[in-house]
């Protein structure tokens, strides 16, 4: 699940070499929202591998595709507003995903926040979630529950989708609740 135009051509070139089967998903919104430069030649991303986007010591960001823009715009507010330091971690491939990425960089951290557009109890993020507290070292290095951020528990209504998917708003909020009311 590419979050922008550079990535999809990486991961789309990995995923038509690789002998597994795979499934490409790719957000709407690159389509007209991410623009960057794309090499010509042929390069590819590896499948199954995070990508640390923002090193942090306070909390750990974890999410993947159209979510990281507005994640991103959560932290630049969260860092200024409470003066702590955020890890964003892109997944990349949902599954499987790169668990020792992230897994060590909750162990870090203590507090982890999971960021995706999907029902908050019937996506990737609720299996990253879940994984994170089923680790015993990780669990124990937790200093807050993992807290998901995600679209309400519905189908996705199309026409009114983007009331739907999270915003920065309820990225900051759930940040602030993370961090035990600001007081990272």
């Amino acid at each position: 699940m590419p979050r922008s135009p550079l990535q999809a051509k990486g991961l789309l070139l990995s995923a038509i070499a690789s002998p597994d089967p795979c499934v490409f998903m790719e957000p709407k919104a690159l389509y007209r929202a991410a623009v960057e430069q794309v090499p010509v030649g042929a390069y590819t991303l590896p499948l199954s591998k995070a990508e640390i986007l923002k090193p942090g010591t306070d909390l750990t960001i974890i999410s993947y595709g159209q979510p990281l823009y507005t994640c991103s715009a959560a932290i630049e507010k969260a860092e200024k507003d409470f003066g702590v330091s955020v890890e964003l971690i892109d997944l990349r491939t949902v599954y499987p995903w790169d668990k020792e990425t992230v897994l060590a960089s909750v162990r870090k951290t203590g507090r982890c926040m999971v960021v995706h557009e999907s029902m908050v109890n019937a996506g990737v993020g609720a299996e990253v979630a879940a994984s994170i507290q089923e680790d015993k070292d990780t669990f124990l290095r937790l200093e807050a529950p993992v807290m998901r951020v995600a679209g309400w528990s519905i189908h996705m209504p199309l026409m009114f989708e983007r009331f739907n998917i999270p915003d920065v708003t309820s990225e900051f909020f759930s940040f602030f609740n993370t961090c035990n009311w600001g007081r990272c």
